[in-house]
């Protein structure tokens, strides 16, 4: 049985953001370190706890490319026919990773979002591209250059991506 994490809580979103964010400070500290990081039961525990995954769920390692709208309004619709979302709408892979999945991206929690909050990592594979081909991926920041502005530190760099469930309908 495939157990489905609701994201609209409000009071487990507040509790995910500041897990997510001490994992996140874990793995930057470990990483930080010369010699290989050992394994860590515990840490695989807490991202489990924070992304809403069973441990072994599919986790990627996806090369990450930023795209806007641009002044034309490029993309205004995603491949499933939606509008797509300032930091929210990931164009992948299908063959890789199926549309329609809820991706959980450690990177980008604690990025500024458009509305002003903080982002709690939660993505929507609900577009895909002639250039994402296998283990990439292209993250939707918004409306125009600027929107790429606060993530530009992750273009071309490798993201840690995890399955964390399935949406219907449109992201929002």
């Amino acid at each position: 049985m495939f157990w489905s994490y609701q994201i609209n809580d409000e009071g487990d979103a507040v509790l995910r953001r500041r897990l997510a964010a001490l994992a996140a400070a874990s793995i930057l500290g470990a990483g930080m370190s010369a010699q290989a990081a050992p394994a860590d039961p515990i840490g695989d525990l807490l991202m489990s706890v924070v992304t809403g995954s069973i441990p072994g769920t599919p986790a990627y390692t996806l090369k990450a490319t930023l795209y806007h709208a641009g002044a034309k309004g490029v993309g205004a619709l995603d491949s499933l026919g939606c509008k797509v979302v300032a930091m929210r709408t990931a164009a992948v892979d299908s063959k890789l990773i199926p549309r329609r999945t809820v991706l959980f991206i450690k990177e980008t929690v604690g990025m500024p979002m458009p509305d002003g909050t903080e982002h709690d990592g939660y993505w929507y594979a609900s577009d895909v591209g002639g250039a994402i081909k296998g283990e990439r991926i292209d993250l939707f920041t918004g409306g125009n250059g600027a929107s790429m502005k606060p993530m530009m530190p992750l273009n071309l760099s490798r993201l840690s991506a995890v399955k964390v469930g399935r949406f219907d309908g449109c992201p929002k």
